[in-house]
């Protein structure tokens, strides 16, 4: 038989099946599961805004991850007895039954040659290599003693993204968008920038939708070239002829989506008018030419430069227009030390000089502008940096740390988190938590909750299962929200 035939007979005996057996149909409570796990449907749009579960703290957020790991234990978490042990062999009870990405045998402690002061009313510890971060200490909050379960970059970046170690899951946007939509029609509800052209060690999936429809996906923007890829017309095609060409697509799609009533269909339909408003609201909003010169000075942005300064004055624009939720990925913070760049001294200095300035400019310009109380920021990496010296680069003068997932810190400003505060702590060497720990699904449950969601109600049903962003972990952090 042919394979068109096949498939068209099939079609209609599920039909007559699903439309036979009564009100009590399976096609009537697979759409009343639909609703009921707030899947759009043929009548909605699936970016229109939603309502929370309850009063949120944040309306937006803007993540930035700084891809690789920075060390902590350099920048926020002092450790004087850990600088007096430097270069002793590292302790045994730190290793034993261990398995470090890079380093064998026993290493040799390394305390950090940084000079760390205490900034703000809270006191807040940190290091020279962040002299913009220490301006703005009284609207940030440290989670000194974040862990997570994996120690290599994709895996450990898709776990605190998605929830989940391996690619397919949805991520935090996604999960956002999905709950929300979006405020403003003409933009997506969920943008990525990626500051170097380097791409995160996980890859899409960290904007990705997983199982949901792709509608929720981060929309990928640049800024330097065309803001959004493919997004323009080819020669040839007039806005009127993109029109009618739309519409035509529209009304094929909708006939497939009156039949099969497929979520994806919807989507697709979306996606098509979303990208043809984009082709005039993407630019407009993207030309941070039209910034006053005190607005580039403060981020230290240059307008058609591809930079994290760039970035960071783009996500503020993106979320002034109604975006819900802005993910920045600048990599180049794996600091091994296999090369000057690597180096806990210049070359951490060097990297904070491109970032930490744009990040308190950011802080300082929504703050100016009465979108700091519901713009939550959130600032750091996928795990942490060892208390000793690498294996690979010990006998080296440049200074690296490996990775290390039991100890990290994660900044947070704005959108209903305290400022000048601080919460948990590692111990004296900074090897483990030991007190006030939190895992990287109490971060995510703590964002939900800030967006006013309960994280364990924002579900999806995918084969079966109600997933959600925490897996089924997750404790909100209740002691650092405002």
């Amino acid at each position: 038989m042919h394979p068109l035939r096949e498939a068209q007979l099939s079609l209609q005996t599920r039909r007559h099946f699903l439309s036979s057996v009564g009100q009590f149909s399976l096609g009537a409570i697979a759409l009343h599961a639909l609703k009921a796990e707030g899947a759009p449907t043929s009548n909605d749009n699936p970016l229109a805004p939603r309502q929370p579960h309850f009063k949120a703290k944040a309306k937006r957020v803007i993540y930035l991850h700084m891809s690789g790991g920075p060390p902590n234990l350099d920048i926020f978490d002092y450790k004087p007895e850990l600088v007096k042990r430097n270069a002793e062999n590292c302790p045994d009870s730190f290793l034993k039954g261990r398995t470090f990405a890079f380093t064998t045998g026993v290493p040799k402690l390394m305390g950090s040659p940084r000079t760390f002061k205490q900034y703000g009313k809270g006191g807040l510890w940190m290091s020279d290599a962040v002299p913009n971060f220490q301006k703005v200490a009284d609207e940030m909050t440290l989670l000194k003693a974040m862990h997570t379960d994996q120690f290599n970059h994709a895996p450990a970046e898709l776990l605190l993204f998605t929830g989940h170690a391996r690619q397919g899951r949805p991520s935090m946007g996604s999960w956002a968008t999905y709950g929300l939509g979006t405020e403003n029609q003409d933009l997506p509800g969920f943008v990525t920038m990626i500051s170097n052209g380097v791409q995160p060690s996980g890859g899409q999936g960290c904007w990705g939708s997983g199982f949901i429809p792709s509608v929720f996906q981060g929309v990928q923007c640049r800024s330097k070239g065309d803001p959004v890829l493919f997004a323009n017309d080819p020669p040839g095609m007039t806005r009127d002829l993109r029109r009618a060409t739309l519409d035509a697509l529209k009304d094929l799609n909708q006939r497939q989506q009156d039949e099969l009533g497929h979520a994806e269909t919807v989507t697709r339909i979306a996606q098509y008018e979303l990208a043809f408003r984009m082709q005039t609201s993407v630019p407009e909003v993207m030309d941070i030419s039209k910034e006053s010169p005190a607005s580039l000075e403060a981020y230290g942005a240059k307008p058609g430069e591809s930079s994290f300064a760039n970035n960071c004055l783009l996500a503020r624009r993106l979320v002034e227009k109604g975006v819900r939720f802005v993910h920045l990925f600048d990599w180049g913070w794996d600091f091994h030390g296999t090369g000057p760049k690597e180096d806990i001294r210049d070359g951490l200095t060097a990297k904070m000089a491109a970032t930490d300035k744009p990040v308190a400019a950011l802080i300082n310009d929504l703050k100016q502008r009465g979108l700091l109380d519901d713009t939550l920021i959130v600032w750091g990496g996928e795990f942490g940096r060892t208390p000793f010296r690498e294996g690979r680069t010990a006998a080296s003068q440049v200074l690296g740390r490996d990775h290390f997932p039991d100890c990290f810190t994660i900044m947070m400003a704005g959108g209903g988190v305290k400022g000048g505060f601080q919460f948990g702590e590692t111990d004296e060497m900074g090897f483990a938590g030991v007190k006030d720990k939190v895992h990287v699904h109490d971060l995510q449950a703590t964002i939900m909750h800030l967006l006013g969601f309960d994280h364990e109600r924002l579900t999806y049903r995918f084969q079966g299962r109600d997933y959600r962003l925490t897996d089924v972990h997750g404790k909100v952090v209740k002691e650092i929200l405002a």
